[in-house]
């Protein structure tokens, strides 16, 4: 008879590769982390100047509807666009033709600038 040798094969993997396949699923589920923390910031920043916007167009928009030169100086109003209070803070700025007047209007939430819209308003 022949002698029979068992042999051991291996039937798993080792501690070391399920170590490193696990390192490498971590470190993909953290770039995607990233990703779309990055991805909702962006969106919520858009939404952000989007309301911050409407905001400024709706004083500049009051401002020209009074069909009158804007007299030189500040003036400060808060907006609501979708439970957000954004502070306005308009200035009038004379410009070298007394014709002509600069309005600019910045738009911050809190503290937080968020948009500065300008415009050239003029005698009718």
């Amino acid at each position: 008879m022949k002698s029979m040798r068992c042999t051991r094969q291996a039937l798993g993997f080792t501690l070391i590769e399920v170590l490193v396949a696990l390192a490498i699923v971590a470190i993909a589920l953290m770039a995607g982390m990233q990703a779309t923390n990055a991805l909702t910031n962006t969106a919520a920043r858009q939404s952000d100047l989007l309301l911050a916007h409407l905001c400024a167009e709706n004083e500049l928009t009051r401002i020209r509807l009074i069909k009158q030169m804007p007299v030189v100086g500040s003036s400060d109003s808060r907006c609501e666009q979708v439970g957000i209070t954004f502070d306005v803070a308009v200035t009038v700025v004379p410009t070298p033709n007394p014709n002509f007047k600069r309005v600019d209007a910045h738009v911050k939430n809190g503290d937080v600038p968020v948009l500065k819209l300008s415009t050239v308003i003029g005698r009718f």
